[in-house]
């Protein structure tokens, strides 16, 4: 079962998806009134098959997507892959030690990635920073997380970063991640139970500009050095999701040091059993 929001005119719904098409959930007749509250009801399952359909099936390609969250925050785990740990090394010579602990560490490295207003869903822009000048997508499995902190479903996030910004100094990360159109999310969420097995999750990137494939890679989640439950679990640790969050959860596939995103690049990110996430980059 994957669940989405849209906009229809000036209102925002809640769609089930099923083979090519999405249904609106009438969501009120279960009194309900977001995607984050079905999120968190015990009976996400079930309400998730069984709402009553608004009109007739949409067509997918006609729909405007929007990112699937509503309040929830957006974190990120990083340095959880091989390649993801080499390359924070390449970027900054002063902080090699740090990121080469902390791969191996106990504790992994959380931090804060984006509130909803600076994500943007299938289709829509991300940017890269007017500052930055080596700036890269970063694909990743995310982890949703219901308010009582179980992992219900997962989508596709591209954790942008600006890796000039972050290796100058690490204590720059806010500023490397964090800013106006820098999160992807989506296309939809595909609820736990309809996910692959995570060791045969396959993540594949693509960058195409002018129409020509500039840069592509693979990964899967059995690379991760990570579990997703023990990350939840530190992410959780002291730290209140009154209304539940989405975890990234690291990236396995990073271009080396000679490619950075242009404005008009079109990068689309595939995850098996969810689907793919295409966006726009823009500047300025």
């Amino acid at each position: 079962m994957k669940l989405g929001r849209i906009q229809i005119g000036s209102e925002v719904a809640v769609v089930r998806i099923q083979d090519d098409k999405a249904s609106v959930l009438d969501l009120a007749s279960a009194g309900l009134s977001s995607l984050q509250d079905l999120l968190s009801s015990p009976e996400l399952v079930r309400l998730s098959a069984e709402l009553p359909a608004i009109g007739e099936s949409l067509a997918l390609e006609s729909l405007c997507w929007l990112p699937p969250i509503d309040q929830q925050e957006v974190w990120a785990a990083g340095v959880t892959y091989k390649r993801s740990q080499t390359a924070r090394m390449e970027e900054s010579e002063a902080a090699a030690s740090c990121y080469d602990r902390v791969y191996t560490a106990a504790r992994p490295e959380i931090f804060f990635k984006a509130t909803p207003n600076r994500c943007r869903g299938h289709l829509g822009n991300l940017r890269i920073r007017t500052d930055a000048t080596w700036n890269v997508p970063e694909p990743e499995l995310a982890l949703v997380i219901s308010r009582s902190g179980k992992i219900v479903g997962y989508t596709i996030g591209n954790d942008m970063s600006s890796r000039d910004i972050e290796g100058d100094n690490p204590l720059y990360l806010p500023q490397a991640k964090v800013y106006n159109e820098c999160c992807g999310l989506g296309p939809w969420i595909t609820l736990a139970a309809d996910m692959p097995e995570r060791s045969s999750i396959g993540i594949h990137l693509e960058i195409h500009r002018h129409s020509k494939l500039v840069f592509s890679g693979d990964t899967s989640v059995s690379q991760m050095a990570r579990n997703l439950e023990d990350l939840v679990s530190w992410l959780l640790r002291d730290n209140d999701m009154p209304n539940g969050a989405f975890l990234l959860t690291g990236t396995g596939i990073v271009p080396d040091s000679s490619f950075t995103l242009a404005p008009g690049d079109l990068v689309h990110i595939n995850i098996d059993g969810i689907g793919t996430l295409s966006n726009r980059i823009v500047q300025g």
